[in-house]
């Protein structure tokens, strides 16, 4: 049954209560420092209808740490300059490996496997840094435009906590040079990237910023960022590939088109509908989310709406 809008309270206030209630909500991203003394316990979650609408729940105007839910703005941000070009540089295909793997690039000759495991994300930035200059400062402005939050910014002490357990990205970018697949020098690209990834956005800012993926590309101000098709690309390699290696089973659980992030937030599209964020630090050890994607299945299950 297809729920109308006024109804998204009722059904957010019962899933905050449910999931208050469930045990086992996994550890924060360890690994980055400045990401593990978040409490596993906090939870927001908000919907954006396409007229700017926004409804939440708990902390969902708390600011985190978005980490690779960047990827897909700078996905739409660089096809919207290039169009097609870029999957000559960046495949569509799950990877079927962790975020971080160097092993399949040898593979298949420094091309990665699609845009958001990390060798793909910094693809796309390094194209995206080729053709606007400043391509963490693009994403900024960008994020900013469509959550109406001005002071929405990057986190400096996570890139810098990121920066200096970076070796494995920057393998990973010298290795894709190596192949003709960078363009930029890796040091400035890895600090673009570094940047990008430690913007500090809020559920409410995320569902907003991406509403333009439910509207078919047409950004909040009523201008076109993508051409139909495009985005109806970009929610389908989230569908595929957006939850690390667990999209298959997010897609079967959830339902709808996805990009998870190590500091604990998901967004989600219902395309022609809704967008959607939820925020929750403990992760399983694939990287997203515990509460996030449970909370997700119950917004489907209890809604009814979803892509299938």
């Amino acid at each position: 049954m297809m729920i109308m809008s006024p109804q998204f309270s009722p059904v957010l206030e019962r899933i905050a209560e449910e999931m208050a209630r469930t045990p086992g909500r996994g550890r924060p991203a360890d690994y980055i420092p400045a990401l593990a003394a978040r409490d596993p316990r906090s939870f927001g979650m908000a919907v954006a209808e396409l007229d700017g609408t926004v409804y939440g729940v708990g902390d969902w105007h708390q600011p985190f740490s978005t980490q690779s839910i960047t990827k897909v703005f700078t996905l739409a941000l660089d096809l919207a300059r290039e169009g097609d070009e870029l999957w000559e540089h960046v495949g569509r295909e799950p990877s079927g490996n962790p975020f971080n793997s160097l092993v399949q690039l040898e593979y298949e000759n420094g091309i990665p496997r699609n845009p958001f495991i990390n060798a793909g994300a910094l693809v796309v930035t390094d194209r995206l840094q080729t053709r606007s200059g400043d391509a963490a400062g693009e994403l900024r402005d960008f994020l900013r435009a469509e959550s109406g939050n001005t002071d929405l910014d990057f986190d400096l002490e996570v890139a810098a906590s990121e920066s200096a357990h970076g070796d494995r990205n920057a393998a990973l970018a010298h290795f894709m040079a190596s192949y003709g697949n960078i363009d930029n020098p890796v040091p400035a690209l890895l600090d673009q990237y570094f940047r990008q990834c430690s913007i500090s956005a809020s559920c409410a800012d995320l569902a907003l910023a991406t509403g333009f993926l439910a509207r078919h590309g047409v950004r909040a101000d009523g201008t076109r960022l993508l051409s139909r098709s495009q985005a109806k690309q970009v929610n389908a390699v989230m569908l595929t590939c957006g939850t690390y290696d667990a999209a298959g089973e997010f897609a079967y659980r959830v339902g709808l088109p996805g990009k998870s992030g190590v500091g604990g937030g998901i967004i989600a599209v219902v395309p022609g509908r809704c967008t959607l964020c939820v925020w929750s630090p403990g992760l399983d050890e694939r990287g997203n989310s515990v509460t996030g994607v449970a909370a997700l299945d119950r917004f489907t299950t209890l809604t009814g709406l979803s892509v299938f």
